[in-house]
């Protein structure tokens, strides 16, 4: 996970020429919905829900890899998994480290929009 990279610019540079006008709705879309989904996966945790854990990570590793953040993605599959195990006691670090990675695909995110992709 070392060499994966927080923000994949090509792909976005791809997405954001299929996308044109509604890219940064793109973006902002992305941005908000990951940002309820890790709340989500806080309430599940906190619930011991991990079925309803799993399946929020599912569908969040899904957006990250379409968004092109490819170690935001990895982190959710990991937390999808422990999740699937039902070993919710282990998913604490894997928690921290997906709002961390969050923070810097949003900051990363925000200066490509910045500057313009591609």
């Amino acid at each position: 996970m070392v060499d994966t990279p927080h923000l994949d610019e090509e792909a976005l540079a791809e997405l954001q020429d299929v996308m044109e006008d509604e890219f940064e709705m793109l973006i902002q879309t992305y941005l908000k919905d990951s940002s309820e989904r890790i709340a989500s996966l806080k309430a599940s945790l906190s619930d011991g829900d991990a079925d309803a854990f799993a399946k929020t990570a599912h569908s969040f590793k899904g957006s990250c890899i379409n968004i092109g953040a490819p170690r935001l993605g990895e982190l959710c599959r990991e937390a999808e998994k422990a999740g699937q195990d039902e070993r919710l006691d282990d998913v604490a670090p894997v928690l921290d480290a997906i709002e961390a990675e969050f923070h810097r695909v949003t900051e990363g995110l925000h200066a490509l929009m910045a500057r313009g992709v591609g």
